[in-house]
């Protein structure tokens, strides 16, 4: 791990600011340091050999009480810029992990573990606190403090400053020799809790699935054994730290004790006067202090560390290049073909798709049907925009897909998925997802057309009832159908469905191919379809197979 990492200033600009005001403030404390030891060693000669009293020692012990004042002062500036920076910095290291991850994708999203993902999002930049609040500001020290310190004492004593010169270097030199065993512990205990929050959020969502097969105490097993690592992951990180800050003490004090040596002996034989001792003694463990607290921060800063390196490899990973055009044509009058597509997802040996070709055409139905794995849903996904074909193009009205900015392109699309989520918030908070703007009355005309405003006015608040994370309290049926109001609400040409009434029962389906059919009216849609009820809505309907499309 660097000291400082340069990509926390490309990814984070409020780094900068702070820096530079850690440079300033870390200024300010090594000359407040070099006063106070002034000060303290001109008093305390002066009351013992000059036999000052108190009324002359008046105006020194105020300013020394000024100079402590002044160091309070600067140590609370650097608390307050730390955290605000963190803040800052964390706000924007989880926009862009945000951002990001959208512009990656779904093809992307589906090889990562949410669990480990949210994870990385909220414990893992968390843990950047200590980085920024304590371990910079003292990097920032350990540079201008020895410098001024040794600065002042060669001024005073040129052998005290040079054992500190020749003593001083073993503490980085330790310090380095220990990071490099931490880093390797560290990583480890970040990829334990990744594997441990992920493997946690996966019991959770499947228990029903557990307690069915009896496999729930199984797995509670399995996260027993993971924690087990994890608390063996940290132990050894926090061994490493309490040995380490045993050496870098011991390295200091034995280089103080040097220096002290050296000047009682000749303080003893009259070669030194009393306040250049005090002075030098005074500021000697001042010139080690930083050093050594650098390499305790350092450590209380890792966990942090190596999440943001984690975060930077996210980061640094290429999005699928997204066009520039935003004249996208206007779909309820475009002719959509799909030529020669091919689409193969890592980890599987044959392709999602193998040469698939289809002409969609304006206010057309399509449905897509085939055996499972054959890549209807990956078909969905190109005119999404969320996959990017391997070979083949998508072309609208004979302008290829790839030339058009996706957000721009997603704009004129309502798409509802097989297993629609619903957000945590109000019923009507949720279907405002298809048009954020839409009124109170929109929203309602919308439920009427999806066959759900009459269970909305139902529940408890109606629109306005509260939902769980997922649509918990909700049916299957009906989440199915507030996914359908959000596509009314849209109002878009071109409608993409995902076999929409996979998994409910009789009743709910009527309600969705009642609400299906009524959507499609006017416009271009492609929908996945099994069951006869929705290929019955179809102009058209196109078998999918793996090695291409046959249509009748």
């Amino acid at each position: 791990m660097k000291p400082l990492d340069p990509r926390l200033l490309r990814y984070a600009r409020t780094t900068r600011t702070y820096l530079a005001l850690s440079v300033l403030l870390g200024t300010a404390a090594a000359g407040l340091i070099i006063a106070q030891a002034t000060l303290l060693a001109e008093t305390i000669t002066k009351a013992f050999l000059g036999g000052a009293g108190l009324a002359e020692l008046r105006t020194p012990m105020l300013l020394l009480l000024a100079v402590v004042a002044g160091r309070t002062l600067v140590v609370w500036l650097q608390e307050v810029a730390a955290h605000r920076s963190s803040a800052a910095v964390k706000s924007q290291l989880r926009r862009r992990l945000l951002e990001h991850a959208m512009r990656l994708g779904p093809r992307w999203l589906s090889g990562e573990r949410s669990g480990e993902l949210a994870t990385l999002a909220t414990r893992g930049i968390d843990a950047l606190d200590a980085y920024f609040s304590r371990y910079l500001p003292q990097l920032v020290l350990a540079v201008t403090v020895p410098a001024a310190v040794g600065l002042r004492i060669l001024l005073g004593d040129w052998l005290s400053a040079l054992t500190i010169a020749l003593t001083l270097p073993l503490i980085p030199i330790f310090a380095i020799l220990v990071g490099l065993a931490t880093e390797k512990v560290t990583k480890r205990q970040w990829r334990t809790l990744s594997v441990l929050a992920g493997h946690f959020l996966d019991v959770v969502a499947g228990l029903p699935t557990l307690k069915v097969f009896g496999r729930a105490k199984a797995q509670a097993r399995t996260i027993r054994e993971v924690t087990d690592h994890y608390r063996k992951a940290t132990m050894s990180t926090l061994r490493i730290a309490f040995l380490s800050a045993l050496v870098l003490e011991l390295l200091s004090t034995i280089s103080v004790a040097l220096v002290a040596v050296s000047i009682g002996l000749r303080l003893v034989g009259g070669e030194m006067d009393l306040q250049t001792a005090l002075l030098v003694l005074i500021l000697a463990p001042e010139a080690y202090l930083p050093l050594r607290q650098v390499g305790v921060h350092f450590h209380a800063s890792t966990e942090g560390l190596a999440a943001a390196e984690r975060v930077f490899e996210v980061l640094e990973t290429p999005a699928p290049p997204s066009g520039t055009r935003t004249d996208v044509p206007d779909l309820a009058r475009a002719t959509i073909r799909l030529e020669g597509v091919m689409v193969a997802y890592e980890g599987r040996e044959a392709p999602a798709l193998d040469r698939f070709s289809l002409t969609i055409h304006p206010g057309e139905t399509v449905a897509l049907t085939g055996p499972s794995g054959a890549g209807k849903s990956t078909i969905l996904a190109v005119l999404l925009g969320f996959v990017r074909p391997d070979a083949g193009r998508v072309l609208v009205d004979w302008q290829d897909l790839a030339e058009f900015d996706l957000d721009a392109w997603r704009s004129h699309i309502a798409w509802v998925p097989q297993r629609p989520y619903l957000f945590t918030g109000t019923v009507a908070d949720n279907i405002r997802l298809g048009r954020p703007d839409a009124t109170d009355e929109e929203v309602r005309l919308a439920a009427r057309a999806a066959c759900a405003e009459e269970f909305i006015d139902a529940l408890p608040q109606g629109f306005d009832t509260p939902l769980g994370e997922g649509g918990a309290g909700l049916s299957a049926g009906q989440r199915q159908r507030i996914a359908l109001a959000r596509a009314f609400l849209r109002d878009a040409p071109l409608l993409l469905l995902d076999e929409p009434t996979s998994n409910l029962d009789l009743e709910s389906e009527t309600a969705v191919v009642e609400a299906v059919r009524r959507l499609a009216a006017g416009r271009t849609v492609v929908l996945v379809a099994h069951r006869p009820a929705l290929t019955a809505l179809a102009d058209r309907v196109a078998r999918v197979e793996p090695a291409g499309v046959v249509t009748r």
